[in-house]
This record gives C-alpha cells, sequence and structure tokens, in this order.
C-alpha cells in the first residue's frame, strides 16, 4: 500500500507550509502528492508549483472538475505539466454536482452524467494518444462541434504538442455504483471520497473484474493526537460542509453517499441544519462513529491497528489529508 498526500483547495488564501509538507512527503518516501480545487483555487497551478520544487514523487489531481474546462483543455493542462516534471503527472477527475456545475461553472449539469464522463475521458485519451485528430461523435462533447450554432469551419485535430506518455494514469472521482463500475472500465483508477474498510461489501459488486494495477486511492483524514474526540473535530467540520453545503438538499451525491453506508437519517439531518443556517449543530450532528470509521485518528498504536483493516482490502493507496508532519512520519513509519 502506497502514500500520498492530499493538499486539497485553497481556502480564503494559500494555506501556509504547504510546499515544505510536499518536500517532506517526498523526503519520507511517499509516492504521490494531490491538489484539488472547488470554486476558488485551481488545481493545476499548486501542482505545477510543487513540481518545480520536486524531483521524483508523482502528481495528481484529486480532483479537477471536468465542467471547469473542456476535455481537450483539460488534456494540454495534463500533458504540459507531464513534459514539465519529467512524466510524474497523474490526471483525476471528478463532475461534481449541479449545484457547482450549474451555479459556478454557468454550464448545465448534464442529463446523463454517466455518458458525459465517459465521453470526457475518451477525449482526453485521444489526445493523449495522438494516433489521429480527435474525433467524437458525442452527445456532450462531440468533435468537431456540430451543433445549431456551428459556423461548420471546425476541423479536427490532433494536439501540436507530442504528449510524453499515451499512458499518463488518469482517475476518476466516483460516488455512485454505476459511476463506480464505469471507472473501472474506463479509467486507470478510482478516488473515493469517503472510503470506510468496515463497508467494503457495498463496492463488490461495482469493483468486479478490476484490471492489475488499478488504483483504489480514498483520501483519508489522518492525525496522530492523544484525544479521538478532539481529533475528529476537523473531520466532522468537513463532513458537514460535504454533506450539508455541497449540493441541494434533494441531489447531493455526498448525502447519497453516506445514506447508502448505513447513515441516511444523520445525513438528512446534517443537510436541514446547514439548510437552515445552523452549520455548527450541523457539524455535531455528523456522527462520531462515522468519522472516524472513514479516518485514521488517535495515538499511534490506535492507528497501527487500524491499518491492518485498510491493509486487508482493496486499497492500494493512502491520500492522506494531514496538514502536520509529525502525522506525516508517523504513517510513513507504520506503512512504508
Amino acid at each position: 500500500m502506497r502514500l500520498g498526500l492530499a493538499l486539497g483547495y485553497w481556502g480564503r488564501s494559500p494555506a501556509p507550509g504547504r510546499l515544505e509538507l510536499a518536500l517532506e512527503a517526498e523526503r519520507l518516501g511517499y509516492d504521490s502528492v494531490w491538489t484539488a480545487e472547488a470554486w476558488g483555487s485551481d488545481a493545476f497551478t499548486p501542482l505545477t508549483w510543487i513540481a518545480a520544487h520536486t524531483s521524483r514523487i508523482r502528481l495528481g489531481t484529486a480532483v479537477a472538475q471536468m465542467a471547469a474546462r473542456t476535455p481537450t483543455a483539460t488534456a494540454m493542462h495534463a500533458l504540459t505539466l507531464d513534459h514539465l516534471s519529467g512524466g510524474r503527472m497523474m490526471l483525476g477527475l471528478g463532475l461534481s454536482g449541479p449545484q457547482v456545475v450549474e451555479g459556478w461553472y454557468g454550464r448545465p449539469f448534464p442529463a446523463s452524467p454517466l455518458t458525459a464522463s465517459r465521453e470526457y475521458v475518451e477525449v482526453i485519451r485521444q489526445v493523449l494518444r495522438r494516433e489521429g485528430p480527435v474525433e467524437l461523435d458525442g452527445r456532450f462533447h462531440p468533435h468537431p462541434y456540430r451543433g445549431p450554432d456551428a459556423t461548420g469551419l471546425g476541423l479536427p485535430l490532433r494536439p501540436i504538442t507530442h504528449p510524453l506518455r499515451a499512458t499518463l494514469p488518469l482517475l476518476l472521482g466516483a460516488e455512485g455504483p454505476k459511476n463506480i463500475a464505469q471507472t473501472v472500465r474506463i479509467a486507470d483508477g478510482w478516488l473515493p471520497l469517503h472510503w470506510s474498510p468496515a463497508r467494503t461489501g457495498a463496492y463488490d459488486e461495482a469493483l468486479t473484474d478490476v484490471p492489475d494495477g488499478f488504483m483504489i486511492a480514498p483520501l483519508v483524514h489522518a492525525r496522530v493526537c492523544d484525544d479521538v474526540a478532539e481529533g475528529l473535530t476537523p473531520v466532522k467540520t468537513a463532513l458537514g460542509f460535504y454533506i450539508g453545503g455541497m449540493g441541494h438538499r434533494t441531489r447531493n451525491f455526498h448525502a447519497e453517499l453516506m445514506a447508502r453506508m448505513g447513515y441516511g437519517s444523520a445525513a438528512r439531518r446534517i443537510q436541514r441544519l446547514f439548510a437552515e443556517g445552523r452549520r455548527h449543530e450541523a457539524v455535531r450532528a455528523v456522527p462520531d462513529a462515522f468519522a472516524d470509521e472513514i479516518s485514521l485518528i488517535g495515538p499511534r498504536e490506535r492507528i497501527a491497528e487500524r491499518l491492518d483493516a485498510w491493509r486487508s482490502g482493496p486499497v492500494t493507496d493512502l491520500l492522506l489529508t494531514s496538514p502536520d508532519a509529525r502525522t506525516l512520519r508517523t504513517l510513513a513509519e507504520l506503512v512504508l
């Protein structure tokens, strides 16, 4: 099992010490470092900054949002950074949800998310393979564009720049069972947002026939501390925001996932409190048991004991959201 460092996206401003954490992770033998985006900082620019200061650690987006860019633009970002980093780039993508896609990016959320994701991936694959001009008779991502407002002058093009690797790894952040099953078929890896080693049976059907080398790389909150309850506070804060704030109460993929994991009533309560502006109560409503089972929190001995469950399942990489060097060192000693 490999280790990665997940730095996420910025809040109000760049978080201090992120580059130093990436450098420490590389020194400790971590395999990868990942950046993300929501509706503020982008994923690729910080990753490029980290690439310029490191030499070995792999670089991933977890995740870059599909609605933010056309698939060819995303492919351009990935192949450019792959060249600049000497072949260390991994492209993690996510569709996001209607609230963000329509509210922030000003685009319609696709009526068929699976089809939209599949077409997006296919266009990127064509760019990276560079076997010919990009052509796709797609519903959401046609190339060339042939819509009713098209000039009719569009030509199929292949990238001017030769990609460094046609096999640049492409991973998807998927939450629904059908989306996960499609991810296994079309991608090189899966980026689970909330993974519980105690509930892997929920994914058995979707994860059938996983090919060799397929990455399963969940984002995991980890913190070495004496007080487990205190250590779970930032985990519950993040969960409260995702479940209550990142999606409408009638369509929130994170809340739906929590319900499938056995916490449906709690998810609905969190959503209601968050919608009413009672955000602190929404965070307190996150069950400690749920926050704990998707995390590695507590003294070193407790984390070491709980790691056995993570090792026994299909997880290939732990992407740790740890903001402190002490936790990174401890996990390196226990895992690597």
